[in-house]
């Protein structure tokens, strides 16, 4: 993982609507470097096929005053979703790093073909941010879960306590991270709860936002120094309380 990303977990912020931001456009070199950086990060499974584009944000349903968005596309394989969310949280604090704000846009709707034998999954609205003030001042203000939410069994601090940031769809953090010797990650339902996520999409992003907590989870324990053995469950999306996604060994 890039050395920067852990850094960037704690400024990062999702920017809901882009308001007052300076009238700062994101350069032509940028967007290259932005193509050339996505090739350069880590899936989750490199036999999944994936690719952006950059598209101006006016050529999609995203209104969140963005100059532009970029879609993510990828092969529809078992664990699909769980390896964009990985890629895509890597896409996010790589952006902040470079000053571009971010926002996951779930219901994201574009004008563009399927990409060669790839769909489309998501998008990120972006925005030049050259202001650092307008990025996120106090992590640990943020609304999540408690630890005790989220986390069973012996906790490991720069792990524990920093997992829990990780972005999900309508603030859903759907996971529970379970230490009994190993640590096993769940994408976690709360019987009952939905939120306000449509019911026939609530697995479809949760399994993205696993992705990214276990993108978050791989980032905290490579900072701290922790070697681990990382295995992946498979997860069709069923309905149910807990579904295994993966299992950490550690060093």
């Amino acid at each position: 993982m890039n050395n920067t990303f852990y850094e960037m977990i704690f400024k990062r912020k999702s920017f809901h609507i882009f308001r007052n931001v300076v009238d700062e456009s994101i350069s032509e070199g940028e967007l290259n470097d932005i193509q050339k950086a996505y090739l350069e990060f880590n899936p989750l499974n490199p036999e999944i096929k994936t690719a952006i584009r950059i598209v101006p944000e006016k050529q999609t349903n995203c209104k969140r005053g963005g100059e532009y968005c970029i879609l993510l596309y990828s092969e529809k394989k078992d664990g699909y979703l769980q390896n964009i969310g990985y890629l895509g949280e890597q896409l996010d604090l790589y952006l902040v790093s470079q000053n571009i704000g971010t926002l996951w846009f779930g219901i994201g709707k574009t004008q563009e073909k399927p990409f060669e034998d790839m769909e489309f999954v998501i998008m990120f609205s972006v925005r030049k941010i050259s202001d650092d003030s307008k990025y996120r001042k106090d992590m640990f203000k943020s609304k999540r879960k408690s630890i005790e939410e989220i986390w069973e069994g012996e906790q490991i601090m720069g792990v524990t306590d920093i997992v829990r940031f990780a972005p999900s769809a309508c603030n859903s953090q759907p996971w529970l991270v379970k230490n009994n010797g190993k640590l096993s990650v769940y994408r976690y339902k709360k019987p009952g709860k939905r939120g306000i996520m449509p019911t026939d999409k609530v697995s479809f992003y949760n399994r993205i936002d696993i992705g990214i907590f276990i993108c978050f989870m791989d980032i905290c324990l490579e900072h701290s120094g922790i070697g681990f053995e990382k295995k992946l469950y498979s997860d069709d999306g069923e309905d149910k309380e807990f579904v295994l996604n993966a299992e950490y060994r550690l060093d």
